[in-house]
């Protein structure tokens, strides 16, 4: 059912991918979504190509559930075996691009010691955009009339052509399927 709601949604968001590129039909890099990270560099999400990452979502001014979310991931790469956890990426996308500006998203980085190049924080170049990455994940978000968000609270794994082979829901701890969903993924790279 998720990888026929995922494909569904791919027909509907899909950008211009040539023949060349022959990713799978159920990768998330199907999509041409432009994104600026914390540098202020722009990129193309089918850039993240060719590694494995972990994704979510999240906003800047959020004091709940998103410390949360960053934690979470912060915990899940620390279990995952030394030997692989410099190949994993990191990447969190904002919900609010409006407020999370580059150096917003500069900010929060060094606050929360998310070093890169493991750690991207961005944001979509066109707002319209935040809802295609949201939908592709598989998340769902909606702002509130404070300006807060009510938001899914989920850690999303992609495989390096960009294939969702995993998800947690599991937050303030470790969920071990999901590491070893993880280890297997940068197994395969």
């Amino acid at each position: 059912m998720k990888r026929l709601l995922l494909s569904l949604l791919l027909v509907v968001f899909v950008g211009h991918v040539s023949a060349d590129d022959a990713l799978p039909t159920d990768s998330v890099y199907q999509a041409n979504i432009a994104l600026v990270d914390q540098a202020g560099q722009p990129w193309h999400w089918n850039e993240r190509r060719g590694h494995v990452q972990i994704v979510s979502m999240f906003y800047t001014s959020c004091t709940m559930v998103c410390p949360m979310i960053v934690d979470t991931m912060k915990l899940t790469a620390q279990h995952v075996s030394s030997d692989k956890r410099d190949r994993l990426h990191l990447l969190l996308v904002s919900f609010d691009p409006a407020t999370d500006s580059v150096a917003v998203l500069r900010d929060y980085a060094r606050q929360r010691k998310l070093p890169t190049p493991a750690w991207t924080l961005a944001r979509t170049a066109q707002r319209a955009d935040t809802r295609r990455v949201a939908a592709l994940l598989g998340l769902q978000y909606r702002q509130l009339p404070d300006g807060d968000f009510n938001h899914s609270s989920e850690l999303v794994l992609l495989d390096a052509d960009g294939r969702i082979v995993g998800r947690t829901s599991e937050m303030g701890r470790v969920d071990p399927d999901f590491v070893r969903a993880v280890e297997q993924a940068l197994s395969r790279e």
